[in-house]
């Protein structure tokens, strides 16, 4: 039993690794919709979509010249 828990943890971790740069862990794609002017830098040169992802943040390469690691917008809370 262990050898398979073992075998199964491998395969997730694996799969981890292959998801594409425009998955977002943790975040909604509304997060990540963030304008090129407004984004803030959340990570540093040669950063790859695994890294900066794991510090919370979003990867879009599809613009030079502006952050491809930034930090997420906010969502707002509801409060009655």
């Amino acid at each position: 039993m262990e050898a398979r828990a073992l075998w199964l943890l491998a395969v997730v971790l694996a799969l981890g690794f292959t998801s594409s740069s425009g998955e977002y862990v943790g975040l909604s794609e509304n997060q990540c919709n963030v304008p090129a002017k407004d984004r803030v830098d959340c990570g540093f040169p040669q950063v790859t979509p695994e890294q900066c992802n794991s510090r919370g943040c979003c990867f879009d390469s599809s613009i030079p010249e502006v952050p491809w690691c930034f930090k997420p917008l906010q969502e707002s809370e509801c409060t009655f």
